[in-house]
């Protein structure tokens, strides 16, 4: 069997893959979006979560409804001077967001990127099997593995190999259907 050293880092690469996805936005309403905007409160630089609830109502709007109603313009022009993009509305209880849709060219451009770090990760995997085959093969030249030990652990290293490449392209293949999903 394949060393379980070579399968685990196999896995964070996989869980690494999985994160990055997780940036690239989809069209969809997602409260991380606000995680580094920060709004002047009593004099601390506060992060908008810790001054209200946030919450989703659909899929492409987000709201913020702050605990104390008095800094409702604060956060309105802490999200007005971020990089999101996107134009507050304030109704004097509640701020909302909402997210256009992707346009085709964008989601077009989000697929590539998905598809770059797809290969990125499948190289990671590949340079983990080669980090294992030369093991095996010291192992093998230091005669603590036989000839025929060393053949079953690199084809049990290729199976997994090719069993964590197509998780890959499972994963990426579900983030590009739902990129394209309008």
């Amino acid at each position: 069997m394949a060393d379980k050293n070579f399968e685990s880092k196999m896995d964070k690469t996989i869980s690494n893959f999985r994160e990055q996805l997780g940036s690239v936005r989809a069209g969809r309403a997602n409260p991380s979006v606000l995680d580094r905007i920060t709004v002047d409160y009593y004099g601390a630089a506060t992060p908008i979560q810790q001054v209200g609830t946030v919450s989703t109502p659909d899929p492409r709007t987000i709201m913020i409804q702050p605990w104390d109603a008095s800094i409702l313009k604060e956060i309105e022009k802490a999200i007005q001077t971020s990089d999101l993009g996107i134009n507050p509305q304030n109704d004097g209880k509640v701020i909302r967001l909402n997210f256009p849709q992707l346009t085709e060219e964008r989601r077009k451009e989000l697929t590539k990127l998905v598809k770059k770090y797809a290969e990125e990760a499948k190289v990671a995997i590949r340079n983990v099997r080669r980090e294992a085959m030369d093991e095996y093969k010291k192992q093998q030249k230091n005669s603590e593995i036989t000839e025929d030990d060393q053949k079953k652990l690199e084809k049990d290293l290729q199976d997994l190999t090719d069993k964590k490449t197509k998780e890959i392209d499972k994963i990426a293949e579900d983030k590009e259907k739902e990129l394209l999903t309008v």
